[in-house]
Formats: C-alpha cells, structure tokens, sequence
C-alpha cells in the first residue's frame, strides 16, 4: 500500500467482511424485513456499538483516523472480534494516524539477523525437533540440520530464499506435503493478512501478495476474505517424501532482538509413530549433512 487511502479501503473491506459473517440470531437481534446482503445492516452494527449510523458508516468506508480507544474497542465488541480480529484493527487504525507497526520497530536486515552465530548455535542447538527462523514475509530464512531436511521439498534447489508461502500456493508438491492443504492455506493467508495490518506500507510484502493475487485463484480469493490470525501454537499433520507421515506440535517464539523474526519449533509427541520417524529424518540428514554431499538437501 501506499497511501492512507490505501489503508482506508483495508479498512472499508475488513468491516464489510466482519459484518457479514455475523447474524441477528447470533447478536441477540431479532430478525426482521427482507435482507438482501448477509450478515448486519450497518444500522444494526452501530445500534450494537452505541455508535450513531452516520459514524459508524463513516468508519465503515475507512475513515477510521482519530477514532477513539473507546469507539474501537465498542465497534470489536458489536462485531465479535477475536484477540487478532481486534489487534489488527487497532493496526489499521494507528497506519491510518500515521503511526506504523504497532508501535514496534522493524529490522530491514533480516539476513545479517540470521547470520548471527549465536542465534545460528541456537538453532542447531534443538536437535530433537525441527526449528527455523521466519519473517513476516514468510520467508525460511534458516533452520537447524532436521529443518534442512524436513523442509527439503520447499528448500529445493533454486538458490532462491525458500518462502513458505509462494511453495503453499505455487508448488504443486505442497498438496503432497501438507495433506491438510486447505487449512494450511488457509492459515498461511490469515498470518500474511495479520502482518499487513502491522505494517501496511511494507513494500516486500505488499509485491509478495500481488505476486500470489496474480498467480493464484485461491490465493486471491482467501486474501479477500480479510481473515487474520496469529500462529502461536497447536498441532499440524505432514507427509514428508523420506518418512511419510508426521504429526507435529508447534510453539512460535518471538525473537525479542529482531522484532518481525520468529522462531518455530516443531516436536513429536514422545514415543509416537512421528517421534520414530522424525529420529528416522535426523539419521537419514545426518550422513550426507557430515560429508557435504551437494546433492543432499541439508549439503
């Protein structure tokens, strides 16, 4: 983006959006006359937000600069916004006074970051569980030796940065990897959504996007949704070509001395099928990784 105007119109659309998923039923409101579109009318998210309907369709059309604490945190209720939901309409809000990022400052080096020994020892240091570093572009930017190996299909051969989100959307190997492929795009796109908000005059990521608009169909179409989310942690499902199946837990850690860096480790539950087939990928890395075979992916 590059203007306010810009961020207006991602204003605009994620309310549209959020006041569509809603229902009177689920606001406790009753239902009454024709509707012609889904979810609320402006007027009944206003009513809801004890706001007047002339401002909230103001705010509606992105005209959210100098909207108080309190009239945001009014309008995130009427609308039923989660935790992220709301954060990143207070991002929004702040990008259209002019205040970027949510406060944070960003590194724009995130390649001396990661060349950082220390941070490098880190990650090799975790060697029962697959750990790497991503920025908000989602690109890998390093990884430990079982990361090399179970991010092989991504990492490939290209010599490029290997991005998580151009393999989910543009790889045809990624419907193999990643067996739940709707969830995981789904996902994918809802963090990407999430940093935009923070940062919305970020020029890498806003290429990135129209990248994946143009590329894919799927892409655009989740992308309109406005739908955002944090990663955090859970549990994902993966189909590796060395070991097959694998079933993981993962904690995303923030690294406080570069802010937009995150670090992911992914575990297996002790004495599961995975745990044995994730030491499985260690034993297969670990040979080729020692003798510096450049046909091995973790070389």
């Amino acid at each position: 983006m590059d203007s306010r105007q810009d961020v207006r119109r991602e204003v605009q659309e994620f309310l549209t959006t959020r006041r569509a998923r809603l229902t009177p039923d689920q606001v406790g409101l009753p239902t009454t006359g024709t509707r012609r579109v889904p979810g609320l009318r402006r007027s009944e998210v206003a009513s809801l937000a004890g706001l007047s309907v002339e401002y909230y369709a103001r705010l509606e059309r992105g005209h959210v600069a100098g909207a108080s604490a309190a009239v945001l945190e009014s309008l995130a209720e009427a609308l039923r916004l989660d935790e992220t939901e709301r954060t990143h309409l207070l991002d929004l809000a702040r990008a259209a006074d002019g205040i970027p990022t949510s406060g944070r400052s960003r590194r724009r080096t995130p390649g001396r970051a990661v060349s950082r020994p220390s941070l490098r020892w880190a990650l090799e240091a975790i060697t029962d569980g697959v750990a790497f570093v991503r920025d908000s572009h989602q690109d890998l930017l390093a990884t430990n030796e079982l990361g090399r190996a179970f991010y092989s299909p991504v990492i490939g051969d290209s010599g490029r940065t290997p991005n998580l989100a151009r393999f989910q959307f543009l790889d045809p190997a990624s419907r193999d990897f990643y067996p739940d492929w709707d969830l995981f795009a789904r996902m994918c796109v809802g963090i990407m959504r999430t940093e935009a908000g923070r940062d919305p005059h970020d020029r890498a990521l806003q290429d990135l996007v129209g990248e994946l608009s143009t590329r894919s169909e799927t892409f655009r179409r989740l992308w309109a949704d406005h739908d955002v989310r944090t990663h955090g942690t859970g549990t994902k499902r993966f189909h590796h070509p060395v070991v097959g199946e694998l079933t993981l837990a993962y904690e995303e850690l923030a690294i406080t001395a570069e802010p937009g860096l995150a670090l992911i480790v992914y575990t297996a539950e002790p004495g599961s099928e995975s745990a044995r087939n994730l030491r499985l990928l260690a034993s297969w890395a670990a040979p080729a990784a020692r003798t510096g075979d450049p046909s091995h992916p973790t070389a």
